[in-house]
């Protein structure tokens, strides 16, 4: 990021750094960060330079109000500095001696800031975003942005350095030059294509048509810009599940962390450095190790088995119905619930079926969310999918997730776009040499081997969700804009559910229709969406 000494001096006071790809934010109002960091997802520079030329430049080149204080208190932190202002005696003590030393935890959840990468692969963003509580990211998109560019003559993925003592280094940079120039190359044929088919429509809505469909060709591999905003009890736990880790990029990133928010809430990491935290790391890191000790011990014969991309639901519970009515009818009586349970179970379907219009007959939209006593019930899928589509669903991290390692063994998906413009040979082509060149890693290190898996690749995991976080996901990943890859699993989970559950299941406000663009809508469904937000935002006023 090359900027002037001018603009160093306007900058220098809102960030931790300029020159580096971590970094923190140190003085900013709510408002504006929660801006800049909206901005990640369709982000093609730093931040820091957008912050620059949009919130900064603009108000001070035209001399407005606003602009002359916001020169004044930029030279105002030149002359008293962030960490001087921050580092008040009284809030570090009362931290160090609360958390540190009493380990009063729940004190770390009341203050938090924001972190930035501006290029970690996808494998550590996913090592990241597997936490479920006390963070919340925002990731550079895949199906906004055009990935083909080079930076600094290089195209943008992760190259492990234990790759040169395996001596496949040079291999791996050809494999993965190989997918971005495909990639590249398919954009514009497809981009090409797509003109063709639709004369009229506007470029900007191809263009992401493009990126969607040749996304899948982007390695795991792949850097990309994410933001964090997190308490200080989550940054920790980030902190710690991350130093130790087997990747030396998640290491890494881990070490950047600390030393960046070292700057901002020194007092909340402050016991990272003790010896409970060193025990506390090895116990996280060693434990694939020790479970694949446990196997040899038992001389578990491992197999690889694939799977084609499904959905099956492992486990469900019969009585799941009753207990939901249970549950709606606990709070206006006051009776045991298992007194409730037991005449629930004795009520007809009809007196049941009633019981249920009555709570949710004037529930005209998903954002009326469906009552708590919808998680009396739980449901536990298997599902196998793209990677691409999987990091949607991965987002809903309130319920229980966890997957296998990424791997090409389930195959990989192959855009029905492509095969009918004819392009799907370079695309196949290029993922078999990544497939290729994953048996050779993964022989050495499984564990680097997923950098070299695509998006295409199908990923194996668990989903245990309550209902009403089933409710939630299905209503929200149906929508028309959402992708067609994960509203086939989500609709494909909406049969199952209404099969086992009929009195409930017909209460889903889900779309189960098939669009040929995620966003691309006739009148009538934009004008339906518009209701539905008008609808909203009244119920919230």
């Amino acid at each position: 990021m090359e900027i002037t000494e001018q603009d160093k001096y306007l900058l220098e006071p809102f960030f931790t750094n300029l020159d580096k790809s971590v970094f923190a934010v140190s003085f900013l109002p709510p408002e504006v960060i929660g801006a800049l960091c909206s901005r990640t997802s369709r982000a093609k520079q730093d931040l820091r330079m957008i912050f620059l030329n949009e919130f900064i430049k603009p108000f001070i080149e035209e001399e407005s109000e606003y602009g002359k204080s916001l020169k004044a208190l930029i030279d105002f932190l030149h002359k008293y500095p962030i960490e001087l202002i921050f580092s008040n005696p009284k809030g570090r003590e009362f931290y160090i001696k609360w958390l540190a030393q009493f380990g009063d935890d729940s004190i770390a959840q009341m203050a938090g800031t924001h972190l930035i990468y501006s290029g970690i692969s996808q494998i550590t963003i996913k090592h990241f975003e597997d936490m479920r509580l006390g963070i919340a990211p925002i990731e550079k998109s895949t199906r906004y942005v055009d990935y083909s560019s080079k930076v600094n003559n290089q195209y943008r993925y992760y190259t492990d350095p234990s790759l040169e003592k395996m001596g496949l280094i040079e291999e791996y940079k050809e494999v993965m030059d190989n997918l971005f120039e495909t990639y590249g190359s398919l954009l514009q044929k497809y981009l090409e294509h797509l003109k063709k088919q639709y004369p009229g429509e506007k470029e900007s809505l191809l263009k992401t048509k493009a990126f969607d469909v040749n996304r899948k060709l982007l390695p795991n591999a792949t850097l990309s810009q994410v933001s964090f905003f997190g308490n200080g009890q989550a940054f920790e736990y980030l902190i710690n599940r991350s130093l130790d880790h087997k990747l030396g990029e998640i290491q890494w990133a881990g070490k950047r962390a600390f030393e960046e928010l070292s700057k901002i809430i020194p007092a909340f990491l402050r016991r990272v450095k003790s010896e409970e935290s060193k025990e506390y790391r090895n116990y996280l890191s060693e434990r694939g190790e020790r479970i694949q000790k446990s196997l040899e011990q038992i001389t578990w014969k491992k197999e690889i088995t694939s799977s084609e991309a499904s959905v099956k639901l492992l486990d469900f519970d019969p009585d799941g119905e009753n207990k939901i009515i249970a549950g709606l009818l606990y709070l206006e009586l006051h009776e045991p619930y298992e007194n409730i349970l037991q005449k629930v179970r004795r009520l007809s379907n009809e007196n049941k079926e009633r019981i249920l219009q009555e709570v949710l007959k004037d529930r005209k939209f998903k954002y009326y969310k469906v009552p708590r006593a919808f998680e009396n019930t739980y449901l536990r899928f298997e599902i196998v999918m793209n990677t691409g589509a999987w990091r949607d669903l991965h987002r809903h991290r309130i319920h229980t997730q966890y997957r296998e390692r990424f791997n090409i063994y389930n195959g990989f998906d192959i855009p029905e776009e492509l095969k009918q413009a004819n392009l799907d040979s370079e695309y196949v082509s290029a993922i078999k040499r990544t497939e290729e060149l994953f048996k050779k890693i993964e022989k050495i290190d499984p564990d680097i081997a997923q950098y070299c898996c695509t998006l295409a690749h199908k990923v194996r995991f668990i989903q245990y969700q309550n209902l009403r976080s089933f409710f939630w996901e299905t209503e929200l990943r149906t929508i028309p804009e959402g992708h067609p890859d994960y509203r086939k699993i989500e609709q494909e989970k909406i049969k199952l559910v209404q099969k086992i559950y009929p009195l409930i299941g017909k209460y889903l406000l889900v779309d189960m229709g098939t669009y040929d663009f995620a966003r691309r809508r006739d009148a009538e469904q934009i004008q339906k969406k518009e209701q539905e937000l008008k609808s909203w935002n009244i119920s919230q006023q």
